[in-house]
């Protein structure tokens, strides 16, 4: 770690993925702009059908503009490919609903760094304050977690979540190959697999800005099934 005389010169950046988030994209920006300033901002509009690109235009947020849905993979990939290509050092993942509070940057950043770790996620369970997600995502985020610790030998208490900062050998390799759909799980398996190391510090989380959570019911049940195949597959292509 650096000295505190020292100044940080290397390279961060909070990749936004943002689908129909016209109500939340410019708050959230301000504040990270607020209580992060040495940390660079791309929003990845995925093909939003909503206000979301003209409103950062407008408010000079820096955006990818995808030329069609990609989903939730693919906007975090688009991100990823983004900052390896301007040789950023850092890169964390922020929601565009507003439920991650950019306050906990410098805590996921320090933890990083001090515990030599590839990957740090910012979980809301370590401390159980703030918002703590519906009951049925809750019992599906403690299945995550379950099997995670049976695939990996690791417990991770918030496996679903999308607040995570990686390192830039984790940029690189994101920016080449990232789990698609609904990749957080999946993700934290193969990094676990590859031998590097995760760990995770606790936040607060706020209920979404506004809006609702694309994930219904039925897509729910889908999301479990198709996580669990691919979190298997994940672990035997890394045997």
């Amino acid at each position: 770690m650096k000295n505190n005389s020292e100044k940080d010169v290397r390279k961060k950046i909070v990749i936004i993925p943002a689908f129909n988030e016209e109500f939340s994209i410019v708050r959230l920006c301000d504040e990270i702009r607020e209580k992060a300033k040495d940390y660079d901002i791309i929003v990845v509009n995925d093909c939003s059908e909503d206000s979301t690109y003209n409103i950062c235009y407008e408010n000079n947020i820096k955006v990818l503009d995808l030329p069609v849905n990609l989903g939730i993979g693919g906007a975090v990939q688009s991100g990823y490919r983004y900052a390896a290509a301007n040789g950023y050092d850092y890169a964390v993942q922020i929601d565009g609903d507003g439920q991650h509070n950019a306050m906990f940057l410098k805590d996921m950043y320090n933890t990083l760094a001090n515990e030599n770790a590839d990957m740090v996620i910012g979980s809301r369970f370590l401390k159980n304050e703030g918002f703590q997600s519906t009951l049925l995502r809750r019992l599906g985020i403690r299945y995550f977690s379950w099997l995670i610790r049976l695939m990996t030998g690791q417990t991770i208490t918030d496996p679903t979540s999308g607040f995570r900062m990686v390192g830039k050998k984790l940029i690189r390799e994101f920016a080449e190959d990232y789990p698609q759909d609904y990749p957080e799980p999946e993700s934290i398996v193969r990094v676990l697999k590859q031998g590097k190391r995760v760990v995770e510090t606790p936040v607060v989380m706020r209920n979404r800005m506004n809006g609702r959570s694309s994930i219904r019911l039925m897509a729910s049940v889908y999301y479990m099934i198709k996580v669990t195949i691919a979190i298997a597959l994940e672990r035997m292509r890394n045997s």
